[in-house]
């Protein structure tokens, strides 16, 4: 049998959970992948309209990782994966501009390209945001700096007048004097990749609550870990002792009413166009973990 796959995935969970050994506390045999070479800048650059949705479609690299709760409730419906239906996470987010910028609340964005990731966290996120304010019609969004870090690095290079950003990047923007016009936090939810056998996906999540429960009580000795996948170009300026902890687990079910709920959001909004959704059946579309 194949190793069970741990890569993180802009978060720190995975690292602190390798630093302190609770994966193999747990018995997994398994291979820990770092997927995002800070050094090398892979996987920093993936190009336009390529996004959370795009790379479960190609097939990601590990049995377990992470996307806004969206995409992976669409995607799961199309079949590239399960969704992970007993825990969910709760990342912080929001749109940020420099700190000079004209656009002083959410009401000024209107008509402003907003560089987002496509199809992705940061695309569901504002909008969610801003209809509180504006029509999706009167919304820009821009997808032409791809995922995370290239998305800052165009807001920190003054190529985008605003951008949508979590993890490290949603602390190192806030540390350099940008200004976040509107919080975005939204859900995030876990697709399992492959046929992991359902005993080393309990036993990779004991480790991560584990990990949890150490992030929550010091989460200062941990920050540092934002640099594994950061673009080198800026590990000179990061004081990460000033960060959060970014991205919470919470060990609580991804229900069917939120499944439900999410689909039917995004369908509303036709964020996927003509394209098609999938079944939208919970049922089919979770990874059953049977009990111990």
């Amino acid at each position: 049998m194949d190793k069970f796959v741990v890569a993180p995935h802009f978060r720190l969970h995975e690292w602190v959970a390798e630093e302190k050994g609770y994966f193999a506390a747990e018995g997994l045999d398994y291979e820990f992948r770092e997927t995002m070479d800070s050094q090398a800048s892979q996987g920093h650059h993936i190009g336009n309209k390529v996004g959370a949705y795009q790379t479960f479609e190609k097939g990601r690299e590990c049995n377990v990782s992470g996307a806004c709760h969206w995409t992976v409730n669409v995607a799961a419906s199309n079949g590239h994966g399960k969704l992970y239906s007993e825990c969910y996470s709760v990342s912080p987010a929001g749109v940020f501009v420099p700190a000079d910028s004209k656009i002083k609340t959410p009401a000024d964005l209107r008509g402003v390209p907003i560089s987002v990731g496509f199809q992705s966290g940061s695309h569901y996120a504002t909008i969610q945001a801003l209809e509180q304010y504006m029509p999706i019609t009167d919304m820009e969004m821009s997808f032409n700096d791809g995922l995370l870090f290239a998305r800052m690095e165009a807001l920190v290079d003054g190529r985008t007048p605003a951008c949508s950003a979590f993890s490290g990047p949603y602390y190192f923007l806030e540390q350099l004097g940008f200004r976040k016009v509107i919080d975005t936090t939204f859900m995030m939810a876990s697709m399992i990749t492959g046929e992991p056998d359902p005993a080393d996906v309990r036993k990779y999540f004991r480790a991560l609550r584990r990990a949890q429960h150490d992030i929550d009580l010091r989460p200062e000795l941990y920050t540092r870990y934002y640099k594994k996948e950061f673009p080198a170009r800026f590990h000179g300026v990061m004081d990460t002792r000033r960060w959060g902890p970014g991205e919470r687990i919470v060990f609580e079910p991804y229900s069917k009413e939120i499944f439900e709920d999410t689909f039917k959001w995004v369908g509303e909004r036709e964020i996927f166009g003509n394209a098609s959704m999938g079944h939208g059946r919970y049922e089919d579309a979770i990874f059953s973990v049977a009990a111990e």
